[in-house]
């Protein structure tokens, strides 16, 4: 039965208290933003999972790129996480990286995982118990990462089927970025998008730290994905991309692809195509 990625603090509440869940911080920093790791506030018994560090492959030269099936499982295992886990995560800045942290475990082939819309400053607003440290995972888990490759697309895929009529592309970078106005933000890309690709700014999909309502995101999307096609998101990085992933999924689109290299791939090679 298909279920809701994103749930409420009530809801977050119930699923807390069920015998194989466990509660995920993914946060990490924005571009040109950092977040106060000084005096932390958390969910309670929050386990920290670093998107940034162990749950990136390093030796790619792309940021936050996907680690390989047998590396996933074993940094999910020292979390404590078992093929039966419900996993509630969640970021500090509302809505930022708790999507990615949901694409790469329903990548990774685990169903109970969920999103809390607004995260931590959602939480702090309902008057909930707050944590100052993070908790430690009490034993080794058993996940074992079967990946949905529906899920996922390689930056040499996505040239072979450039221009299918079964694939829609969306890219949540700004505008600007989109159509090279603005320069990126890493150095040695080139400016523009995927070409055939249309452009859904990751923050238009949010409210504050929430998201926004579904009629508003059916608005969004509207002539953007379609549930007939492969629906594929990129940005920057690979972060954003999940964010409005995430929504699409909300809309009934079960399998969300992200490309996972996204600008910071595509953008550096010369021989990709490029439209402004």
């Amino acid at each position: 039965m298909r279920t809701a990625a994103l749930i409420s603090t009530d809801e977050a509440l119930k699923l807390i208290n069920e015998e194989h869940a466990l509660v995920l911080d993914a946060t990490i920093d924005k571009v040109n933003q950092k977040i106060d790791n000084t005096n932390l506030e958390l969910l309670p018994n929050s386990l920290f999972l670093d998107i940034e560090g162990s749950f990136s492959d390093h030796h790619s030269p792309y940021p936050h790129t996907m680690l390989s099936a047998q590396q996933f499982s074993k940094e999910a295992q020292k979390l404590g996480i078992n093929q039966d886990s419900t996993l509630i995560i969640y970021d500090r800045w509302g809505v930022y990286s708790s999507p990615r942290a949901w694409w790469m475990f329903r990548y990774m082939g685990l169903d109970k995982v969920y999103v809390l819309n607004g995260g931590l400053p959602a939480w702090k607003a309902a008057g909930l118990p707050i944590d100052k440290q993070f908790a430690e995972a009490a034993s080794l888990g058993n996940f074992k990462a079967k990946p949905n490759y529906e899920w996922f697309i390689t930056k040499e895929e996505l040239v072979e089927r450039l221009g299918d009529d079964d694939i829609s592309i969306t890219d949540a970078r700004s505008s600007g970025r989109f159509h090279g106005t603005a320069p990126e933000p890493r150095p040695g890309l080139r400016s523009g998008h995927i070409p055939g690709s249309k452009n859904l700014p990751f923050d238009q999909v949010l409210d504050g730290i929430q998201y926004q309502d579904k009629e508003e995101l059916e608005r969004l999307f509207e002539g953007k994905i379609d549930s007939a096609k492969q629906n594929i998101f990129t940005c920057g990085s690979g972060v954003s991309a999940a964010i409005i992933a995430l929504a699409a999924y909300e809309l009934g689109n079960d399998y969300v692809t992200i490309f996972d290299g996204s600008w910071s791939e595509w953008g550096a090679d010369e021989n990709t195509l490029v439209s402004k």
